[in-house]
Formats: C-alpha cells, structure tokens, sequence
C-alpha cells in the first residue's frame, strides 16, 4: 500500500475510482481534479497488485469545531474483480494509523442513506453514525 504521488500513478487509480464515481467524465479529468484537490491536503491511498491498483482511499486530514483534528475518507473502493478481499478493511486499518500519527480525534466518512452493503460493512469495521449530513444542491 502506498500514497498516490504522481500523474501516472493517478492515471491508475482512474478505472477504480470510476467504479465508485461514475460521473467523472475522463482520466485526464479525473487527473486534473485530483491535482487540485491536493492543494486541499486530499491524498490518494492505493492498494497495488502489480502495476494495477485493486483498491484505494481518497482522504484529507481535516481541522473543525465539531470534531477537533480528523481524518475524513473521501472515497473508498475495491476493483470489482477485487472485492470481498477485505481491501475496504485494510485500508481503514491503515488510515487509522496515519489518522493517529497525526494527532487526529476521530476518522468520519459519508454513505448515502440508501446504501446499505457499505453501513454493514462500516459497522463492522467500526464505524458508528454520529449525525446526518444535510445538504443542497447549488447547480
């Protein structure tokens, strides 16, 4: 497992993120917005067979009022050929390590309401819900 640090290695991480975000319109789009979202402090965790990426987590560590220090998981996905190997689980262990060795009070991501398979799977990890997010759409 290791972070996502240049174009290439992103380029490899495109086909699985599209699995878990359909809308992004194309890799070079994809390369573009994640290059961008780095100056937020977003990193790309990726899990490799080889030259391609079977899983990854897209985080940020984060600072508010509600939560203190955190580390907030973005996006977390397998390859469809890579489910049910527990590289969900593998990557939240390691995301609560890095979460720990940066001082972070909590690790807290978002799943649609409707998604059930993930809330088992969250819950099993050890993640409880602690609020509901509300939001509107502005476009």
């Amino acid at each position: 497992m290791k972070i996502v640090e240049t174009e290439q290695e992103l380029r490899a991480c495109y086909p699985v993120m599209k699995e878990l975000r359909p809308h992004l319109a194309s890799e070079q789009a994809f390369v573009e917005q994640m290059l961008r979202q780095r100056e937020q402090h977003y990193r790309i965790l990726a899990k490799w067979d080889g030259a391609e990426v079977v899983a990854l987590a897209g985080y940020r560590l984060q600072e508010n009022t509600v939560y203190g220090r955190f580390l907030y998981v973005d996006d977390l996905v397998a390859a469809p050929a890579h489910r049910c190997r527990r590289w969900g689980a593998l990557l939240l262990s390691q995301l609560t390590v890095l979460a720990q060795q940066a001082g972070c009070t909590r690790l807290v991501l978002d799943t649609g309401l409707g998604n059930v398979l993930a809330q088992r799977f969250y819950f099993r990890e050890g993640l409880l819900p602690g609020a509901m997010r509300f939001g509107k759409a502005l476009a």
